[in-house]
């Protein structure tokens, strides 16, 4: 009874969330009451435990990066790089997110994609609004962007580290196995973002001509300040790259740098806090919740088991249901919990299989289910709530749906992309 209970709040409360009938931050709120009052979250632990509560290191790592970007955006670096884009670009709109985009999905491997989101999508808001364009398209066309290229290495994508650690896989080990494929993906995305975007591209010949006038060294405001926070985010974004070899968490990393960056910005902790997303970060703690409510009644495992058990030993049809079941489950529940659900059950299925590079395709595919999944709605990864948030705080309100039908292509391609690549690298060669 507990695990349809559990479920059946879970659903309603999505069915709310992707209706936007209320706000999204009380009804997480609320669901996640409902789960506590009647006993289906472990009460006290939802707060401690790293695999069935809030993720603390995701909510501080967004904190830290909320306040950096904070500090960053007072110097007017964001708006000296959106006339620099809009002019690299000639204001040109494909140009310009085909431009967006690869910046983001070369950065996301390398400092992980909801950081990545964080500070391009400012500058994303910035040039839309200087080309007089809506920013919506090129925002959503990032965080895709950035899930996708996020897939390529151990830190790029949350879930990553959390498979890499329980099957014992290393970042170079991530480059080789995902990285070639998730080249192709982004390149097929790239093309087909010409299709899916198509309708938003404005191009305003005036608004172009005074954006090419503009000589953006005038936009920084403060040089001194500015050298002063490339200097603590550079330290920042080399925390991130070692923190695997330093054992040290992204979350206390970003915690340290914007503790920094206050100090060296000599600037009011009040004027700072100001700039973070409060709404995002307690929207993330509700959806936390909500899934521990799915872990700890049994849902998820018990859905898992039961694909598992289904599969028998063909492992290939194992690694095609890890890939699209995970796609399609890591489209509806945050993929980081979800991740850390279902790992344990990966791990004992693979266990069973007798050639271990067989083992690790059914990993390999799971990572990719997981991570392309985060396209598929607009909750179902932490980058696309981040960006969401962003856009309504800027005035460019992206909605569930608007979100969601741009994702739900991009996710299934990408999907199908990775199956054929799992099944010609794995089980065909």
């Amino acid at each position: 009874m507990t695990a349809f209970a559990s479920l059946g709040i879970f659903l309603v409360a999505f069915f709310y969330i992707a209706t936007e009938k209320v706000d999204k931050v009380k009804v997480v709120l609320i669901a996640a009451g409902a789960m506590a009052v009647l006993g289906l979250i472990p009460g006290a632990q939802v707060f401690f435990s790293e695999h069935a509560g809030i993720d603390w290191n995701v909510i501080f790592l967004l904190f830290g990066m909320m306040v950096i970007v904070g500090v960053i955006k007072q110097t007017g670096l964001f708006d000296y790089l959106a006339i620099w884009a809009a002019k690299k670009s000639q204001g040109r709109p494909y140009r310009l997110m085909v431009m967006l985009m690869a910046i983001t999905a070369v950065a996301s491997p390398f400092l992980d994609n909801v950081t990545t989101i964080m500070l391009v999508a400012p500058v994303t808001v910035m040039v839309c609004d200087r080309l007089k364009i809506p920013a919506q398209p090129y925002l959503i066309a990032e965080v895709l962007a950035s899930n996708i290229g996020g897939a390529a290495t151990l830190i790029g994508d949350p879930p990553n580290i959390i498979i890499g650690s329980r099957a014992g896989l290393t970042f170079n080990d991530f480059l080789v196995h995902m990285a070639p494929a998730v080249v192709v993906i982004f390149t097929v995305f790239v093309l087909l973002s010409r299709v899916l975007f198509r309708d938003s591209f404005i191009y305003n010949p005036e608004r172009v001509a005074a954006v090419m006038a503009l000589q953006e060294k005038r936009a920084i405001t403060d040089p001194r300040l500015l050298l002063r926070c490339l200097l603590v985010l550079g330290g920042v974004i080399v925390g991130f790259g070692l923190h695997s070899v330093f054992h040290i968490e992204p979350s206390i990393i970003a915690l340290v740098g914007a503790g920094v960056m206050i100090l060296v910005a000599r600037t009011e902790v009040s004027d700072v806090l100001r700039e973070v997303e409060w709404p995002t970060l307690v929207f993330f703690m509700g959806l936390f919740v909500l899934v521990a409510g799915l872990v700890h009644t049994g849902v998820i495992e018990t859905i898992g088991t039961w694909v598992i058990q289904a599969l028998g030993d063909d492992y290939f049809l194992a690694a095609t249901a890890l890939l699209f079941g995970s796609t399609v489950l890591g489209a509806f529940f945050d993929n980081i919990p979800y991740v850390a659900a279902m790992a344990p059950i990966v791990e004992g299925l693979v266990a069973q299989v007798p050639d271990a590079n067989t083992g690790q395709a059914l990993w390999w595919a799971f990572a990719f289910g997981a991570d392309f999944g985060g396209n598929g709605t607009a909750v179902a990864a932490s980058a696309n709530v981040v960006a969401i948030g962003i856009a309504a705080r800027t005035g460019h309100r992206i909605s569930f749906w608007q979100f969601t039908k741009y994702g739900i292509v991009v996710t299934a391609i990408s999907a199908l992309l990775a199956w054929g690549y799992i099944w010609l690298r794995y089980f065909m060669i």
